[in-house]
Formats: structure tokens, sequence, C-alpha cells
């Protein structure tokens, strides 16, 4: 969205003072732990842009409440399954040796946005280890949420910022996203019952204090019908929508989307084609 397209004059800038009373009359309130998955874009004018908007979050959530987002850098993977654009072949094995080992203090996101990439650098935050499905958070619950997510196939699985967000019994908030951008839903792939398929990836890692490259199996996810498990979920939950500025938001808690996107997948995943 080019930057005329969100100035209307009829309308005044939304500020970190006015975000933080609209992300509460939403739902979030202190001591909560919320993943939040955000497109600065959809909101309008923000006075500060991204600093603006991390400042009210933490805001509504104060000290004692977490906040994570998702910091992925999927450039970290095999190129031979990029097709987002694809890369010739004879490049593959030259990426595969000199792409950069994952090091959460300095790798940047890739098509996080800019509240997220600025999230991961923020005072005090602490990203895990995973090279390439790496959450960032900050708060009392920071350091459990992303701790030991070092394995390369556990992208989204029990052990990862996703499992233990449904294990603390968090929420998510998609704020000017769909669910097409909930990651949480890729934790319902992983657990429920459907006939899976693996493809083989990679990523450069630090093993032992060296830079290698490291191959393994990861789930084949699919996220085309991730709106449709998410408007199923709303309409039998009765799930309101909100707003903040001119982006409609939903608020939801994590468990019960979860467990309901397991048998949704099991129920319509199962079907023969």
């Amino acid at each position: 969205m080019a930057k005329d397209d969100y100035i209307d004059p009829n309308a005044l800038p939304l500020t970190a003072d006015s975000l933080a009373e609209q992300l509460a009359a939403c739902g979030v309130s202190a001591g909560q732990t919320v993943l939040v998955h955000t497109s600065m874009s959809a909101l309008g004018y923000v006075a500060g842009g991204p600093v603006a908007i991390v400042q009210a979050l933490l805001r509504a959530l104060s000290p004692s409440g977490t906040l994570m987002m998702p910091t992925h850098t999927t450039d970290n993977t095999d190129p031979a399954n990029w097709r987002h654009p694809p890369v010739p072949e004879h490049w593959w094995p030259i990426i595969r040796q000199h792409m950069p080992a994952y090091d959460p203090r300095v790798t940047p996101t890739r098509l996080m946005g800019k509240v997220a990439e600025l999230f991961r650098t923020w005072p005090g935050v602490v990203r895990s280890a995973h090279p390439a499905a790496s959450f960032a958070a900050l708060g009392p619950n920071a350091a459990y949420l992303t701790a030991d997510h070092t394995s390369p196939e556990d992208w989204f699985g029990d052990r990862s910022p996703i499992g233990k967000l449904y294990e603390l019994d968090g929420h998510v908030f998609l704020l000017g996203v769909d669910h097409g951008n909930n990651t949480s839903l890729h934790l319902a792939e992983y657990r429920a019952d459907f006939p899976k398929k693996y493809v083989r990836e990679g990523a450069a890692m630090m093993v032992n204090g060296v830079r290698q490259w490291v191959e393994y199996d990861l789930l084949d996810m699919n996220a085309d019908d991730f709106q449709t498990i998410g408007e199923a979920y709303e309409a039998a939950n009765n799930i309101s929508r909100g707003r903040v500025g001119r982006a409609e938001v939903r608020f939801m808690r994590q468990r019960p989307l979860v467990d309901f996107a397991v048998e949704w997948m099991e129920k319509h995943r199962n079907l023969t084609p």
C-alpha cells in the first residue's frame, strides 16, 4: 500500500496512546501471553510507525504480559524448494555452501513485515534458535516460549513456541491480517491424523561452534484451507471481530482454536479427492 493510500484527512493519525486504547477494547489486557501477526499498512497512518505499534502492544499487555511475534527466516532453507522466486539449479550448491548460519542476534526476518523486524531487535527481546521458523518474545514467559527451539524439523510442533503458547493457554491476535497468516494452525497440522507428506529441507546452522549445512525431513505444510478453518471456528464460537485503526482484527484464545482445527483437518483432509 502506498503511503498516500492510508493518509485520510478526515481521520486523525494513530498514536501509541490511541492504539493502546483500541487494543484494550479488542480484549488485549495486562498479564496475557499473546502471539501477534500484524500488517502495519492495514492500520492506516501511525505516528511513529512500527515503534508506536510495539509500544502500544506492550502498554496494553503491561510488564506482566508477554508479547510474541514470528521472526521467520525462510530464505535459510534448501534452494531446491524455492518457488517465490525459484533460482537456477546451478546456484543451489553455492547457496548451500555459503548461506550464513542463522544467528538470532543478526539474521533478519523474511516477509514478516516491519513490525516483527523491529520487534526482534527490541531491548530485552529473546529469539528462538530455529534456523527458519524462529519467534521473538518479550515478557515473563518469553524465555520459556523461545527455549529449546532447536530441532530443524520441529518448525511448529509441540516443542516449538507455538506448542508452548498452547500449553500456556495464550492468545492469538491477528492485527490487520486473516487466518491465512495464523501460524498456530500449523500446530494443528502437526497434531492432526491425516495423510501427510514430507520434503527434504536444509539450513545453514551452527553445530558445536561450526557452520554446517544441515539437512532434515520437514512436514509438507499447507495453509490453503487456513482461512476456511478460521472462519468456521469464528462462526462456531461466536468470535466477534474488532477494529484497530482501519484494520479488521481477530483476537482469540489459541488452545480452542487449535483443538477445533485438529478436528476439522482430520475430517476434511482425510476425504478422498
